[in-house]
């Protein structure tokens, strides 16, 4: 693949340890792919966060690595809790949990939404976050009505910093409900940084903002090295809602 003079790296599967290329060098278009190949191992995928990189591939294509530039983050103070959802809130419709239910998860948000002729999360990705998910590095919320899942969505913290991948709801504020409370859970625990990785309106909403790539990875060395007051493996299961 090239655009110009830029060449894409491929990455040698038996080398989890090898250095990506430089965020920098990422192409414009489109926007932000880095890398290809590689593999889904533990190393290589926390090595890819902590640079700024993540994996984003359908079934049937390479691994495909990317950074783009600007980068979707939300400050954890600069959360938007609208009217609506604040009577929701209020309601407390919602049990909220933590961790209850990884696979379930992702497996939700890897299913067919309408109009899509195909996921991202294909099943070798799925496998590689619940084994992220194993060593208390991914994480879930969840958000049920009577004892059934209407809701979550899931990600890696390192450092103070968390990854937001992917959320999904089957009913209606079921993922901002998940959202919220895991906002809340990181302010009290001294997160600083939440990675939205790429814009949609529905987390511009929520209070999301663009920044640079470039600003985006100085955050990551300096938040990623940073311990938080608790961390999430180490949190009890079930979320007080602080609302």
């Amino acid at each position: 693949m090239q655009e110009s003079e830029q060449v894409i790296r491929v990455l040698d599967p038996n080398q989890p340890d090898q250095d990506f290329p430089p965020a920098s060098s990422a192409l414009h278009d489109p926007d932000g792919l880095l890398a290809i190949d590689g593999c889904l191992s533990p190393t290589r995928i926390l090595n890819a966060y902590r640079h700024g990189i993540f994996p984003w591939y359908s079934k049937g294509e390479p691994i495909l690595w990317w950074s783009p530039d600007p980068r979707l983050i939300l400050f954890p103070d600069d959360l938007i809790i609208s009217r609506s959802l604040t009577k929701t809130l209020r309601r407390k419709k919602f049990t909220v949990t933590l961790n209850k239910a990884f696979s379930e998860v992702i497996k939700a948000c890897g299913k067919l939404r309408k109009n899509q002729e195909g996921t991202w999360i294909t099943d070798e990705m799925r496998l590689a976050y619940i084994e992220l998910h194993k060593l208390g590095i991914a994480h879930s919320i969840e958000t049920w009505i009577d004892e059934e899942l209407a809701g979550g969505l899931y990600g890696l913290s390192i450092g103070q910093v968390f990854f937001g991948e992917s959320m999904f709801r089957w009913q209606t504020d079921a993922s901002k409900i998940a959202f919220v409370h895991l906002v809340h859970l990181l302010k009290q625990q001294n997160y600083q940084l939440i990675d939205c990785q790429v814009r949609t309106d529905h987390l511009i909403s929520l209070g999301a903002t663009e920044i640079s790539r470039e600003h985006f990875l100085s955050l990551l060395d300096q938040l990623c090295t940073n311990s938080p007051d608790k961390t999430l493996e180490n949190t009890d299961s079930q979320l007080l809602s602080g609302f």
